[in-house]
């Protein structure tokens, strides 16, 4: 059950974390990526080509082509994966869709909701993802 990144987001994390188990520079293929992770492959194309564009998954076309980890995945924050496909609005928003939820005004989630936000926020921002090579990589064989 998603409970604050859309689909494409959980997505985009699994494909990057899966290619962050492959030795450096490695490209892999959509197809891979999709048939590795049950993932539509027109889906990871999409959600790779954004990851393109944010400078956190680089691709080459052609033959030995595919899409490798653009930088060194302890430069990459699992936020900077959220912050490229969802963005930070779920860090911002209301999260039963009130507009003008505030700390004055304040849903009857707010302060609740507020400090869980708070605890994930800092959680993808602190977290790299080399952090997690080797539960990624036991994960992704277990499949």
């Amino acid at each position: 059950m998603t409970v604050i990144f859309s689909k494409k987001c959980e997505y985009g994390l699994q494909a990057i974390l899966f290619l962050s188990s492959k030795t450096r520079g490695e490209r892999v293929s959509a197809d891979e990526i999709a048939s590795k992770l049950n993932i539509p492959k027109e889906f990871v194309s999409k959600i790779l080509q954004s990851l393109t564009g944010s400078n956190i998954a680089a691709s080459k076309k052609g033959k030995s082509g595919g899409f490798y980890i653009a930088k060194d995945p302890s430069q990459i924050k699992l936020l900077d994966v959220v912050k490229a496909i969802d963005g930070l609005d779920v860090f911002d928003n209301c999260v039963l869709g009130f507009p003008h939820c505030s700390k004055d005004n304040p849903c009857p989630l707010h302060n609740k909701w507020g400090k869980l936000r708070e605890d994930a926020y800092n959680m993808l921002n602190d977290e790299t993802i080399d952090k997690f090579y080797e539960k990624t990589v036991n994960k992704i064989n277990s499949l």
